[in-house]
């Protein structure tokens, strides 16, 4: 089986056909489900301003793509699998940490915070919600001083 797609916007419409289960995840679903803007078909899409259609059905060959009569074709031959490949996609795959290299840190740190509401906390408590795996914890950004030229002799 293969999928077939029709992401559209206010401005654009775009239909892709034949994507494997991992194209699928990996290309669209994944930047989808975090709301990540992602490339498809030469445009870039939003997914807070566009709606995805996921089609299953056969491989569709040349002839059943001639003439723009590939997506006619998808919908007579597939199913509509939108809801169900959204609900069952596996959960994002996030990272833990970002590492970030600076020639000034504190610098990089209060841009980073700059209009955020940002509270300090001991390095204790950090590294207690850190190994609990809190919730409310996306990501843990850590910034390091960039290591500078070497003695000089």
């Amino acid at each position: 089986m293969a999928f077939h797609i029709q992401i559209s916007s206010p401005k654009d419409r775009a239909r892709v056909f034949n994507l494997s289960q991992e194209e699928l995840l990996s290309q669209v679903i994944e930047p989808w489900l975090v709301g990540r803007p992602f490339e498809l078909a030469e445009y870039e899409w939003l997914p807070s301003e566009s709606e995805l259609k996921i089609l299953e059905g056969p491989h569709l060959d040349n002839p059943d793509l001639a003439f723009g009569q590939g997506w006619s074709n998808a919908e007579r031959k597939s199913e509509n699998v939108t809801r169900r490949v959204l609900e069952e996609a596996p959960a994002p795959k996030t990272p833990d940490a970002f590492l970030v290299a600076a020639e000034l840190p504190e610098a990089t740190v209060a841009e980073m915070l700059a209009g955020q509401d940002a509270t300090p906390v001991g390095w204790a408590e950090a590294q207690g919600r850190i190994d609990g795996r809190d919730p409310e914890i996306a990501a843990v950004i850590l910034v390091v001083k960039r290591p500078g030229p070497g003695p000089r002799s």
